[in-house]
């Protein structure tokens, strides 16, 4: 990592945060956009190192207590979220929208020794900026739209106000738009911006905005321009064996992924999954339980664990979770083999990369994108192919089933698929089934905004122009 910018948040805002290095030292030459994308990326990855699962699983009901529990974590899964709730606080995000917009406000001016190499810093800043707004409207709805970078609590605008939805949308489209145009084609590490992580996003956001957001077919003909060109794309497809897109961190499943490293970065929410060590006898420490170091503070609920149990021959399984009865402790535990890190010297140490976008979303998004066109058998095809690794079995669903049958079928899929990869929440809002599987929702239709998060209080005590998202304002 070349450097990053130092940043601190102003006392008085919660969403905005000053320089420490001021333009005047930082933004001299190449080196210095380039050490602020580093840096950036540090920022982007622990701003959802918890949050990534707080705001994209925990809340569709498949989560519950561990071997122990804390009331921050029950209020999400029973969506009883209040305001004082540490991660309606959405500081961190903004952060790393303020690296972004610096970048993009002095990067432009700096000299390159190649057109493409200032192209791919400009690209990694309005990708960044893209996915951070996008979680935001999901997330909270209205939202500040903040696009000028702030590094003096001098500066005019310290105090915004909540731009609505569709201006944050917007400005989503529009910075994936100039990311997908920037990124050279020779991009390719896959922990910053590359051409087919631009796409997946794009992907991504069209089904909402089409799906969600009612914008019409013109988004559902983008996302699947988008997915097209990444199914396209010779240097990625599925791993044959499940288990190895998390045990090989250059499989050529993964699209993009947060660097986690031993020396560097190490921790984020799936050290919330194994065992703690102190629990376990000794004779099966890693043999076959995982163990952690702290404590495994939830778990899937029996109902989920069933679900992803439902054929004996699904190769995913064991990789979504294992059980194992400890005689000695005459105790049963269970834990995830996704994003487990590494045992190392009677430690754990959690380096395992956490992967945003892998090949398997590009085929399901296909699956989904065929379905809306009414392309069942094209939609079957897709199914098939998630299918045929997982159950090693040809032509596991059948085109004669229906729209409605496919479409649980694609539900169900990327619920065993993507368990515990912080993707599940907006694919029951997107394909509209949130209000049937998840329990505390049930009958909760008619509560205003009950699927969005409120904003900290804490931010609108030092704002005086934030209001809370209603519904949450009683």
């Amino acid at each position: 990592m070349l450097g990053s910018i130092l940043a601190s948040c102003h006392d008085d805002l919660d969403i905005t945060q000053k320089t420490a290095i001021s333009s005047q030292s930082m933004w001299q030459d190449e080196d210095d956009a380039v050490a602020a994308v580093n840096g950036m990326f540090n920022r982007f990855r622990s701003a959802f190192s918890y949050g990534y699962m707080f705001w994209g699983e925990y809340r569709t009901g498949l989560w519950e207590d561990g071997l122990a529990g804390q009331t921050s974590r029950a209020q999400v899964y029973e969506n009883t979220i209040p305001i004082d709730h540490s991660y309606a606080n959405w500081e961190e995000i903004y952060t790393t929208i303020n690296e972004a917009n610096l970048i993009l406000k002095y990067a432009p001016d700096i000299s390159f020794s190649s057109l493409d190499d200032k192209k791919y810093v400009l690209a990694n800043a309005y990708f960044v900026r893209a996915f951070c707004y996008y979680w935001i409207g999901r997330i909270w709805g209205d939202a500040p739209l903040l696009l000028n970078g702030f590094e003096s609590p001098n500066q005019e605008d310290l105090y915004p106000k909540r731009s609505p939805a569709n201006d944050i949308f917007a400005q989503v489209g529009n910075d994936i738009g100039q990311a997908v145009s920037l990124i050279p084609a020779s991009s390719a590490n896959r922990h910053l911006t590359t051409k087919s992580a631009a796409n997946m996003l794009k992907a991504d956001y069209c089904l909402w905005m089409y799906k969600v957001r009612n914008g019409g077919n013109s988004y559902l003909d983008e996302a699947a321009s988008a997915i097209q060109a990444e199914m396209n794309d010779s240097s990625h497809g599925l791993e044959e064996n499940f288990a190895d897109v998390f045990s090989k961190e250059e499989s050529k499943e993964i699209i993009l992924s947060w660097k986690y490293t031993q020396d560097e970065y190490t921790g984020g929410y799936p050290s919330d999954y194994l065992v703690p060590v102190q629990y376990v006898s000794e004779g099966a420490i890693e043999n076959p339980i995982k163990v952690g170091s702290h404590q495994q503070w939830c778990f899937y609920t029996e109902a989920y664990k069933y679900f992803l149990s439902e054929y004996d021959f699904d190769k995913r399984t064991t990789v979504s979770f294992e059980t194992y009865f400890d005689e000695p402790k005459n105790s049963t535990f269970q834990w995830i083999n996704k994003f487990s890190g590494t045992w190392l010297n009677k430690s754990r140490i959690f380096d395992s990369d956490i992967i945003i976008y892998r090949y398997a979303d590009a085929v399901l998004f296909d699956a989904e994108i065929k379905l809306a066109e009414n392309d069942v058998a094209g939609a079957v095809s897709d199914l098939n192919i998630i299918a045929d690794r997982a159950y090693g079995k040809d032509d596991f669903y059948s085109s004669d089933a229906s729209i409605a049958e496919i479409k649980n079928s694609i539900v169900n899929e990327r619920m065993k698929e993507f368990a515990a990869e912080g993707k599940l929440w907006w694919d029951f809002i997107r394909f509209g089934v949130a209000f049937q599987k998840v329990p505390s929702l049930i009958g909760r239709e008619n509560e205003q905004n009950i699927l969005l998060w409120p904003v900290a209080q804490t931010s609108i005590n030092k704002n005086p122009n934030l209001t809370q998202t209603p519904g949450y304002d009683k």
